[in-house]
Parts: C-alpha cells; sequence; structure tokens
C-alpha cells in the first residue's frame, strides 16, 4: 500500500472509480460518513443498489438528510463508524468518501474492526481518501491541515490488512477537477460547513482567499484534486 504515489493518477471522478471497481447493483450498501449525501443519492440511483444506509455524525447534516423525501430506497441515521449499529454479515458494500480520517485517531482500529463485523463474508470496503499533495492541498491546508489525520487513516487502513481483517484487491489513485465560480461559492464550500468548527479572524480569512485568488480566472478557480482509493475485501 502506498500514500501517495505521483506517477500513478489518472484523471476521473469518484463516480468513474466506483464503476470500474465494484458492481453496486442489488447489494446491500452502507455508506459511513455520508455528508450531503451527494454519493448515497448516486449508489442508490446511478448505481442501483439494493439499499443504502447513510450515517452522519453531524445532526445538522442529518436533519437535512432526513428531509430528503425522493431516495426511498436509502435509511439516513445519525452514527460513527467506531460504533455501528447492525448485526454482523449485513451488508456486501461499505463505503467511505473522504471521512475515515474524520475519525478519531484512537478509535480507526475499532472503527475498521467494526467494518469487517458487518461486512457479509467476501463483502468490500472502498475508502477513498484526499492525498496530502499538490495545489489543491496547499490551500486547503490553511483551513485545515489534515497531514496529520491522512497519515492516521493511511496507517489504520495499512494495519487492518497487515492484522488479518482484510486483503487488498485494489488501489487506484486520480485526480478530479474542481471548479470553484469566485470566492464566495469557494468559502461557503469549505469554509462556513457545521462538520468542523472554523472560528477564523479576519487577517486568517484575508490570507485564504489571496491564496485562493491567485488561482481565480475569469472561468474560475480549477484545481486538480489527488485522491487514493483503496479496495479491500473482509477476510473471513
Amino acid at each position: 500500500m502506498r500514500i501517495n504515489d505521483p506517477t500513478a493518477y489518472r484523471r476521473c471522478g469518484e463516480l468513474e472509480a466506483i464503476e470500474e471497481l465494484v458492481d453496486v447493483a442489488g447489494r446491500e450498501v452502507l455508506e459511513l460518513g455520508c455528508g450531503a449525501a451527494r454519493m448515497t443519492r448516486a449508489l442508490a440511483t446511478r448505481f442501483g443498489a439494493a439499499h443504502v444506509t447513510a450515517t452522519e455524525v453531524d445532526r445538522i447534516q442529518l436533519d437535512k438528510n432526513l428531509a430528503i423525501a425522493d431516495l426511498p430506497g436509502v435509511t439516513f441515521r445519525y452514527g460513527g463508524a467506531e460504533s455501528i449499529e447492525d448485526p454482523d454479515g449485513t451488508y456486501d458494500l461499505v463505503f467511505m468518501f473522504k471521512s475515515l480520517h474524520h475519525v478519531p485517531g484512537q478509535l480507526m482500529p475499532r472503527a475498521l474492526a467494526e467494518i469487517h463485523r458487518v461486512l457479509a463474508p467476501g463483502g468490500r470496503l472502498y475508502v477513498s481518501e484526499p492525498v496530502y499533495w499538490g495545489e489543491f492541498n496547499d490551500l486547503m491546508r490553511l483551513i485545515n491541515d489534515e497531514r496529520e489525520v491522512r497519515q492516521a487513516a493511511f496507517s489504520a487502513l495499512r494495519d487492518a490488512v497487515d492484522s488479518g481483517l482484510f486483503q487488498v484487491e485494489r488501489e487506484v489513485f486520480y485526480e478530479d477537477e474542481g471548479v470553484y465560480a469566485d470566492w464566495e461559492g469557494f468559502a461557503a464550500r469549505f469554509i462556513q460547513v457545521t462538520h468542523t468548527a472554523l472560528d477564523f479572524d479576519e487577517k486568517r480569512i484575508a490570507a485564504i482567499r489571496a491564496a485562493f485568488e491567485r488561482h481565480l480566472t475569469p472561468d474560475g478557480a480549477r484545481f486538480l484534486k489527488p485522491h487514493r482509493v483503496d479496495l479491500l475485501r473482509r477476510i473471513d
């Protein structure tokens, strides 16, 4: 396993990566840390999961998700990866889209053990994590420097493989393009959030804005955002 490989990146998005790596159709799916449910919707509609259980620890976002009325094949509920309220062997697939590094470091091993428990024999864990590298990362670390938590997430995955819980089936590096029309849209997406307490003074906000606007063109600010996907199979 590699935390990064600058020579291995392909240009694609998360949806294309899922399409290549896993067959979601007709499967029982658990998504841990579903955020605003964008990927939840894709799993249920585009990819045809039999049912998606989507958990979130941000209660403000969860309330918004619970108000979604057009996803009958989805159950939203409160919960963290370290304590999954399901019987053993419930799910065929578990997804974590950029959420493992948000699990408290001391709870990551427990979270991966819980995922192993609720996966059916031969079930798969799909973990997508942002890579601490590149121009977009240089900007984002001014908001929240995630070097240590991303390293901890990678180490926890590697330890889960080394301990015999999982076997690596695929490891893929991809870059997708993020386009932000203006500072206001970028700030709404990454600074005015409910999942993380950010208390910035005017000086820090100004520094972040200046760094963002260095990339701004008449067509917006464009970034290539690096990610790593680890597809792991549950070892029985």
